[in-house]
């Protein structure tokens, strides 16, 4: 539903705007988009919560930008520098410090199954990260990511049917209806806006830095909003991460960027 309200805010903002409907030839990329950004990393990490703690999830999480810099050397042959490593290793390192405590619980006899949907999502959001960053649309990239969420949406529903995660509408209460406006309007509307705004601009490695800050920041409003305990671990953790993005983010200004991959698929 989330996808599928944003993706239709996305579209009919635009068509407003006039933009043309999209031609077939521009949807293809955009359904690859789709598959790996929200199809299989949202709709897979979304299904591993129910198996995994939100700790753990955070940790895999934390997993992405090493997954992106990884894949992005093997197929794109980029080079990285020594510091580029040490700081996603640091920043990884300083994620694990701030969940580990809540990290490994877990009641589940399905908790490797967990795990592997959440690794299987990250991963899927490097090579989707990626192909954002190196394929060349011939479609506004904003009016494209409305049509993203709207081709996934019909997917996600029938993954929710199949993995028992659909809920009656009249079951859901008011507050939840209040979460899910925010999560379409600042988790889809806005922050799809900036991803696709950093992919634009920043290498793919440093964009995904924000998997680093997102959790970091969710702490600190838990702590300023709801009087959550900030504990040491949670600082030294937030210190060493940050330490971390700041040696991949100054290391890779250092090395040459890539040209994008041609227009044909």
């Amino acid at each position: 539903m989330r996808q599928f309200i944003a993706g239709l805010i996305y579209i009919v903002f635009f068509k407003l705007k006039g933009e043309p409907w999209p031609t077939l030839k521009q949807l293809k990329p955009l359904l690859i988009m789709s598959f790996f950004l929200l199809i299989i990393a949202n709709g897979f990490a979304t299904w591993s919560i129910k198996y995994i703690s939100s700790g753990l999830a955070a940790l895999i999480a934390a997993l992405y930008p090493l997954f992106v810099v990884i894949i992005e050397m093997i197929f794109y042959k980029t080079k990285n520098t020594i510091a580029t490593f040490i700081g996603l290793l640091l920043g990884l390192a300083g994620i694990c410090v701030v969940f580990y405590d809540n990290a490994f619980h877990h009641n589940s006899s399905d908790y490797l199954f967990g795990v592997v949907l959440a690794l299987i999502a990250m991963l899927s959001w490097g090579i989707g990260t990626i192909f954002v960053a190196r394929k060349k649309l011939n479609i506004n990239p904003y009016y494209g990511m409305g049509w993203q969420m709207m081709l996934a949406a019909p997917f996600i529903f029938i993954m929710s049917l199949g993995t028992g995660t659909n809920i009656s509408l009249t079951q859901i209460p008011a507050q939840t209806w209040m979460a899910l406006a925010y999560l379409v309007i600042m988790g889809s509307c806005i922050a799809f806006v900036c991803f696709i705004y950093t992919m634009k601009y920043l290498p793919a490695a440093i964009a995904s830095l924000y998997a680093y800050i997102n959790p970091i920041v969710a702490m600190l409003i838990g702590y300023l909003l709801l009087s959550e305990n900030l504990t040491i671990n949670i600082l030294i953790g937030t210190l060493i991460t940050i330490f971390g993005v700041y040696l991949v983010n100054h290391s890779l200004k250092e090395v040459p960027t890539t040209e994008p991959i041609e227009n044909e698929i």
